[in-house]
């Protein structure tokens, strides 16, 4: 809807962005989830969590991005604003102006919790 790739049906506790569809021509080892996820951030100051080559490795079936919305949490307006920032995410994807990332550091187990990452210059 409105340009941003979701998961079919859209949760009642969260919202899963579908980075792969939203950056096609990237390369799972370049990390697409991450890359919505620190748009989102960078675009909005919205936290989302990676679900996908970061968390799961080679393991990973899907490059998702969990937005997650707690009951009785957000009015209408946050959600508004939300919605903004991920079609103005949406819109740098299409023109490819999102970053892949490169992991440089990471622990032996549970790398998305403490991985250093650097981004891929465009």
């Amino acid at each position: 809807a409105r340009g941003i790739p979701c998961v079919d049906p859209l949760g009642g506790h969260a919202i899963y962005l579908d980075a792969s569809r939203m950056l096609p021509s990237m390369p799972r080892k370049q990390l697409p989830g991450h890359s919505v996820a620190c748009a989102l951030y960078v675009e909005g100051g919205i936290r989302a969590c990676e679900i996908g080559t970061l968390m799961f490795g080679g393991a990973a079936k899907n490059e998702l991005v969990r937005m997650a919305i707690p009951r009785r949490m957000y009015t209408q307006s946050h959600v508004d604003y939300a919605i903004e920032v991920c079609e103005r995410v949406a819109a740098l994807a299409r023109r490819g102006s999102l970053p892949g990332y490169k992991i440089v550091e990471q622990p032996p187990s549970l790398r998305h919790f403490s991985a250093k990452l650097r981004p891929f210059t465009l």
